[in-house]
């Protein structure tokens, strides 16, 4: 018996601190300040994935009233608005939004961070209950929420746009996002970089070892 084991990936491109994400969406555009200083790694990933449009045509899938609205799973690209919201009430069977990745995962940033502040407008990074589990899901904190400080990391401030950001529902699209005053020749050189690949490990009584 087998099982699929993300690696986890360290970025190639590393943020100068001024980097500014334009995220076009379904509802208008969102302005946010991202904070390379702080999440280094989350920033470098998250700018990675948007300059090679792996976030293009994604739908946001979950939302909670005053707390968060959540995208960037790539389960979502190919459904409909209200596919997604059917699917993410378990309408659909076999469809699941919330569970895809980018094959591999990130570092979290959180701990020992002052700064790390859920407020509303803030960006931060979505993971599962496992340590080091982020990929390339995202969240909107739609209110104060310091007891989500010390658990998920956040790695930018909306700066323009909040009133789309309040507006934002389940079934609404990514258009695109678009990255201002990024370091371009590195950013190239760090999006040509194939990201690692996903391996199995075979387990057999109680044992795992590494597949070929």
């Amino acid at each position: 018996m087998s099982r699929i084991v993300l690696p986890v990936y360290t970025p190639r491109y590393k943020p100068n601190g001024s980097e500014v994400a334009v995220i076009t969406t379904g509802k208008g555009v969102v302005t946010v300040q991202l904070d390379g200083a702080n999440a280094p790694k989350t920033v470098g990933n998250f700018i990675e994935l948007a300059c090679k449009g792996f976030y293009d045509s994604l739908k946001f899938h979950a939302y909670k009233p005053n707390s968060v609205v959540l995208g960037g799973c790539p389960i979502t690209r190919t459904l409909g608005p209200a596919q997604v919201e059917a699917a993410s009430r378990g309408l659909i069977r076999g469809i699941h939004p919330g569970v895809g990745d980018a094959r591999y995962t990130i570092e979290d940033e959180y701990a020992g961070k002052p700064n790390n502040k859920h407020v509303r407008g803030s960006l931060c990074f979505a993971h599962k209950s496992e340590p080091n589990s982020g990929s390339c899901q995202f969240y909107f904190s739609l209110s104060e929420q310091p007891e989500f400080d010390d658990a998920f990391t956040v790695f930018g401030m909306t700066v323009g746009g909040i009133d789309v950001v309040d507006a934002l529902r389940v079934g609404d699209a990514i258009k695109g996002i678009e990255i201002m005053y990024a370091d371009e020749d590195a950013l190239a050189q760090a999006v040509a970089f194939e990201t690692p690949k996903p391996g199995a490990v075979l387990e057999s009584e109680g044992r795992s070892k590494a597949a070929v």
